[in-house]
């Protein structure tokens, strides 16, 4: 069984006791997580309990920290994005952070195809650790994508979401498509969905992962999640 859990912006707490208790295969964080310390040490009590998995969101690069703290932990390596995983015997696809305007706003052709471009285009001053600028380091790059396009998933899990959403993607659908997938989850907007409606629109059932939320893999709710301006405190 796996577990999807959305964006966490820093709390962990719901994520060990949920794990303690239900001890799934594995675990798939939709991005933003925020860890406050090195994921490892965030996590430490789980980690003999499950398999971690994560992308990354867009305020995963909002500082140093956030930024160290999930790409320099010792679970770096479970980053889903940009490439097909065998998780609990399903190859999960993995797509993280965000489309901007400054580099891919689809269906607007883009601006920058790799990081690599980027890097050698916005000068000395603008890049960080000498290389990508910290916030485009959760940008949506074409090359990211469509490194993805002529994989084979049964999920995707991305930080943006699918056309159903108000502020979705249709290339995110197109993606899931191409991959053949069956079912997609996503963060980034704090509210519990299930697009169930859109299934024959869309080719794939899709669910969005509330705040501090958890979706089991056959898209049941686990944990609905919180409100922005709720007080997350110690879950039931």
């Amino acid at each position: 069984m796996i577990y999807f859990f959305g964006d966490t912006h820093g709390h962990f707490q719901h994520v060990l006791e949920i794990v303690s208790r239900d001890r799934p295969a594995a675990i798939v964080f939709l991005g933003d997580l925020q860890a406050q310390r090195p994921l490892e040490a965030e996590l430490e009590f789980i980690l003999g309990m499950t398999e971690v998995w994560f992308i990354h969101g867009n305020h995963d690069t909002d500082s140093d920290a956030d930024y160290d703290h999930l790409f320099g932990s010792a679970l770096a390596d479970r980053n889903l994005h940009g490439r097909v995983v065998l998780v609990d015997g399903m190859r999960i696809a993995g797509l993280g952070g965000v489309f901007r305007g400054q580099v891919w706003t689809p269906p607007v052709g883009w601006l920058y195809e790799s990081p690599e471009e980027l890097t050698a285009r916005c000068g000395a001053g603008n890049r960080w650790r000498e290389g990508l600028p910290r916030k485009h380091r959760s940008s949506i790059f074409p090359a990211d994508y469509f490194r993805l396009v002529s994989q084979r998933a049964d999920i995707l899990v991305t930080h943006e979401a699918p056309s159903s959403h108000p502020h979705g993607f249709e290339a995110i659908d197109e993606l899931a498509r191409s991959l053949g997938v069956t079912k997609a989850f996503h963060g980034h907007h704090h509210d519990r969905l299930d697009y169930g409606r859109d299934r024959t629109r869309l080719g794939f059932e899709a669910f969005g992962v509330g705040f501090c939320g958890v979706t089991c893999v056959n898209g049941s709710c686990i944990q609905p999640g919180k409100f922005d301006n709720e007080p997350v405190g110690r879950f039931r």
